[in-house]
């Protein structure tokens, strides 16, 4: 489990708490932890109801290699899905936590292939818009620090099944975005069906409240009841920048230093060191 307790200290108060980024949830849910996500597991459906994580710019600037390592969860009690059940489909494992958020551990990048962190995917969509967004969430953990993601299908019934364990194909997949970091904290959400679409990520930008009633998932339920309201029930796109985040081994693209002025505030200096911090700050 990546990260148990977290203390952090935002100006004018210091707030104490266990994950923020774990929906709430009920005693009987099959919650699972591994080291660079966690899960809430649905045997009905038989794939997670939601995927919780934070994201750090370091973590995403992690050199492990991908590995196509696709197997079945052995936490899930009841069994997950396996592979058997996605052959021959037409639709992609896709993943909830994408592998790409995973390069800064070899443990964690092997354990984003279990089969109860994927989902099926149409693969114009797996590979287009879904796969834009997972990149536009990396820039913003660079931009802002850190993020905590919570992402999955929303499932309901009826849905198509696929293979032996009855998979469910969710019509439309969430994702769900806190920035926590002072002076700008904020929140959006995103709905998008799981179909070829061309438009532009801004427009299934909603507001993380509109997920919720979608869902039945509450989220972020651990912040400050005015902070989760605030955070919930707007969205502002214009706070959010939709450039997408390329990494490369030379740096990627230059992104905003992460260190702080004299002031405490933001540094505005661009950089493209790896650490991301400019050459005032320890950087080159």
């Amino acid at each position: 489990m990546k990260r148990l307790i977290r203390t952090l200290l935002f100006l004018p108060f210091v707030f104490t708490y266990a994950q923020v980024e774990l929906p709430k949830y009920q005693p009987d849910e099959q919650i699972i932890h591994h080291m660079g996500y966690s899960l809430s597991y649905n045997e009905n459906h038989e794939q997670a109801n939601w995927v919780a994580y934070e994201l750090t710019a370091g973590e995403v600037r992690g050199s492990v290699k991908r590995k196509d390592a696709f197997r079945s969860d052995p936490m899930i009690s009841t069994g997950s899905a396996s592979l058997p059940d996605y052959k021959g489909s037409g639709y992609d494992r896709g993943h909830l936590a994408p592998a790409g958020d995973m390069k800064w551990s070899t443990t964690a990048m092997s354990e984003s292939f279990y089969m109860s962190n994927m989902s099926p995917q149409e693969p114009s969509f797996n590979r287009g818009i879904w796969k834009r967004l997972e990149s536009q969430v990396r820039r913003w953990a660079i931009d802002n620090g850190s993020v905590y993601i919570a992402t999955g299908g929303v499932l309901t019934d009826g849905l198509k099944t696929l293979g032996s364990n009855s998979v469910s194909v969710p019509q439309y997949y969430f994702k769900v975005i806190l920035d926590y970091q002072e002076p700008d904290i904020k929140g959006i959400g995103f709905i998008i069906p799981n179909i070829a679409v061309k438009q532009s990520l801004q427009e299934f930008a909603v507001t993380i409240d509109n997920i919720e009633v979608s869902t039945g998932i509450d989220f972020f339920y651990s912040l400050p009841d005015n902070i989760e309201n605030s955070v919930e029930n707007t969205v502002d796109v214009s706070k959010w920048s939709f450039k997408p985040y390329i990494g490369s081994s030379s740096g990627g693209t230059a992104t905003q230093c992460l260190g702080n002025t004299k002031s405490g505030r933001r540094c505005r200096n661009k950089t493209n060191n790896e650490l991301g911090y400019c050459f005032q700050h320890g950087g080159n």
